[in-house]
């Protein structure tokens, strides 16, 4: 039922969400005879593009996470804001079910850890140290 909330969802934090299920319907040939991507295929193909994985067929989302400075290393892997961000669109999904308070108020909490990591990121812009390993 968690994943489901994720049906038609293209991006989180705005990084692509990669369906394996779809990229095994579209792509075939990016897949072995156990319907299982190639190890090599998937870390030449995909985890240096994109992030964030959802395989439906296992019930599996998964994410690829930043490793060192973006402005040091460059893009390689997503922030723990975009998990954030997939728990809140999750629950979401699940409000939009089985609405209840407690989802109400766990939503908004992770909306408040949003914003406080997004005003965390101002202050680091505007002390010239985002994206670099400083304090």
């Amino acid at each position: 039922m968690a994943l489901e909330t994720l049906d038609g969802v293209k991006n989180i934090g705005g990084l692509n969400l990669i369906c394996m299920d779809d990229l095994k319907k579209e792509s075939p040939e990016l897949f072995n005879e156990s319907g299982s991507m190639d190890y090599k295929i998937f870390e030449e193909k995909i985890r240096p593009f994109n992030f964030i994985y959802l395989r439906k067929d296992v019930n599996s989302l998964s994410f690829t996470l930043q490793k060192g400075p973006v402005k040091e290393v460059g893009l390689n892997g997503c922030q723990v804001d975009t998990l954030i961000e997939a728990a809140r669109l999750i629950l979401v999904g699940f409000q939009s079910k089985f609405p209840c308070k407690e989802n109400a108020q766990a939503i908004t909490k992770l909306e408040l850890a949003l914003y406080w990591l997004e005003e965390r990121t101002k202050n680091r812009e505007a002390r010239g140290v985002e994206g670099f390993n400083k304090a």
